[in-house]
């Protein structure tokens, strides 16, 4: 089986569908039934880390026209030479699909990640949200059939796209492998020592912006002893939680932790007493089964995506309850026999989420549908 899929994320982002993209091709090289993939990328690689080429072919746009304007290449210019490799299929992982203007060739799917932009428009600008509608609108509609990464995530394309659920299939994502490994004492005193964290604190890890709602930690934890660690890049909202952060004087009690490599953010993960995910929605929740992986509690927003992502065990709070929250927190630092009780049966919940389901799901359903 040949798949060509849609590289640009896999080559240049660092995280979210960077890092969705470069598992999916890690886990599917072990598959021997799938014998070529072909990335179409938009140009050279940005960034460093390792994608697994083992069976890859990166395709670069071909013509003096598409090598100038890549951009439209990826648009539209991708099907002669995606009907020229005779492909079995061509997989959209970040969903979109090349404008295909003459209907025939190599059959399509689509990976939706979410409709937040549909679902909570107030996040988003009015343009970016007339984009991304038209985008997805056509890829989901063009493609012969649709991976949604959560059931939340299907619910959302039916309802929202007007899309048949007989055309939609749930194949949950995974994470890096990093975050199933056991790291030792010693790794994470020196991760916690260079980033000047306490003994005990709480994790949260994702780009510091209005709908992941981090300030909800910050009033839930003034007045206490609890400390925090933000992980991740920072938005215009940044701005908001570091001016609560100076106007109530807790620049010891919040860190922000910046350019961290995927091993040290794992030791991280095993390092810290619980994490913290009040966010308003998403599509899945990655951070949730990394820090289930790494074996801490969660504390995580009620309904939606969460429960498919955090599981039954998880302490689930209302996102604007700040007193909720800090209860929670409470009751998981004072009691290290739910903490353990919690990571047992956590970690046994994740292993749905381990490299062999997702990719068995994954090869059944391009098997299924060839």
């Amino acid at each position: 089986m040949r798949i060509g899929y849609d590289a640009k994320r896999i080559f240049h982002n660092r995280t979210g569908l960077g890092n969705y993209g470069r598992d999916i091709l890690r886990i599917l090289n072990s598959y021997p039934e799938l014998e070529e993939f072909y990335l179409f990328n938009t140009k050279t690689p940005s960034i460093d880390r390792k994608v697994a080429l083992e069976k890859s072919t990166i395709v670069y746009p071909s013509g003096w026209f598409w090598k100038n304007f890549p951009s439209l290449w990826r648009l539209f210019g991708q099907w002669n030479q995606i009907n020229d490799l005779r492909l079995d299929w061509y997989h959209g992982l970040s969903g979109e699909i090349p404008i295909q203007f003459k209907k025939r060739g190599t059959s399509k799917i689509v990976t939706i990640h979410d409709l937040i932009f549909i679902s909570h428009p107030q996040y988003y600008k009015f343009w970016d949200r007339i984009i991304y509608k038209l985008k997805f609108y056509y890829a989901v509609h063009a493609a012969n059939h649709i991976v949604a990464i959560s059931e939340q995530t299907k619910r959302d394309i039916i309802k929202f796209l007007k899309v048949s659920p007989h055309k939609i299939t749930v194949v949950y994502q995974g994470c890096h492998s990093a975050f199933k490994t056991t790291y030792s004492q010693e790794e994470k005193e020196k991760v916690r020592a260079e980033h000047n964290l306490p003994k005990q604190f709480i994790l949260n890890v994702g780009t510091i912006q209005e709908r992941k709602n981090v300030l909800a930690i910050i009033k839930a934890i003034k007045g206490t002893t609890y400390h925090l660690a933000l992980v991740g890049g920072e938005k215009s909202y940044a701005k908001k939680v570091r001016r609560y952060i100076t106007e109530h004087q807790m620049q010891d009690q919040v860190t922000f932790v910046k350019k961290i490599g995927v091993q040290d953010l794992a030791i991280l993960y095993q390092a810290a007493t619980l994490l913290c995910y009040p966010s308003y929605c998403e599509g899945f929740g990655i951070p949730l089964i990394e820090a289930l992986f790494s074996k801490i509690p969660v504390i995580v927003t009620k309904g939606g995506c969460f429960p498919e992502a955090a599981g039954p065990d998880a302490l689930y709070i209302d996102p604007d309850n700040t007193k909720e929250i800090q209860e929670n927190i409470k009751k998981l630092y004072d009691n290290p026999e739910l903490r353990k009780e919690m990571t047992d049966k956590g970690f046994s919940y994740v292993q749905r989420f381990n490299d062999e389901n997702v990719g068995a799901n994954l090869v059944a359903l391009y098997k299924k549908l060839a």
